[in-house]
């Protein structure tokens, strides 16, 4: 008797517990109670010192919409479409509200058209936000871009101050034109020594203050110029 007693309450209980989940769910899917509509969104972004407005204008979502409306599938290619953005996630939490993380691209360099400077990253990604004047101390890119140029950044950094811009020749090596309107035809093989030779060169002898057009080094035995 005592044994079917409390198997009876625990019936119970279980039965009204389940008819309360399945009133909540239904009542959320119906646009009814605290977790129907999104109160809050959290964006969150793999750097620090970000103005994520771009980012909440992208989601276009206003607290108070009803969750089980919103496609994230919609949300997430909006977001992916806007600058910057590399990857991106968008979830809804059990209590109706939205988290968005993202990742951005990192810009190394700049690319440039003649006119806008684009933010470029160091898979060669052209973001699609530019500035009307470059930042100091950027290298630019011109041209096409491979999908590598972390290392000749780098090197290219050491030459900041005679630097005009870089760009690639026919898929396969690297001109460098300085701020004196010098072209250095860099080889196809081990560009980065060849910056570094001339990096030595120029503070010996002040090569790239010469009156000189072409700087030919892309035969590793000997230096050509013009």
């Amino acid at each position: 008797m005592r044994r079917n007693l409390w198997f009876w309450l625990y019936f119970i209980l279980a039965v009204l517990l389940a008819i309360y989940f399945v009133t909540r769910i239904v009542m959320t899917f119906m646009g009814y109670g605290p977790i129907a509509r999104v109160k809050t969104i959290s964006i969150s972004a793999d750097t620090h010192n970000k103005d994520l407005t771009a980012i909440a204008s992208a989601v276009g979502i206003s607290p108070g919409t009803y969750t089980h409306s919103i496609n994230l599938e919609l949300v997430n290619e909006r977001l992916l479409n806007t600058p910057g953005i590399r990857e991106s996630s968008v979830r809804r939490l059990p209590n109706g509200n939205l988290s968005v993380k993202i990742h951005l691209y990192r810009a190394v360099a700049a690319w440039t058209d003649g006119t806008y400077y684009y933010p470029l990253s160091a898979d060669g990604t052209i973001v699609k936000k530019p500035a009307e004047e470059k930042s100091p101390g950027t290298v630019i890119f011109r041209g096409d871009v491979p999908k590598d140029i972390g290392e000749i950044t780098k090197a290219a950094t050491n030459l900041i101050g005679d630097l005009d811009y870089l760009y690639f020749i026919d898929n396969r090596r690297w001109n460098l034109v300085t701020t004196g309107g010098i072209t250095v035809m860099l080889p196809e093989e081990d560009p980065i020594a060849a910056i570094a030779s001339l990096i030595v060169l120029n503070d010996k002898h002040k090569i790239l203050s010469k009156n000189l057009q072409v700087i030919d080094m892309r035969d590793p035995t000997r230096i050509l110029v013009k």
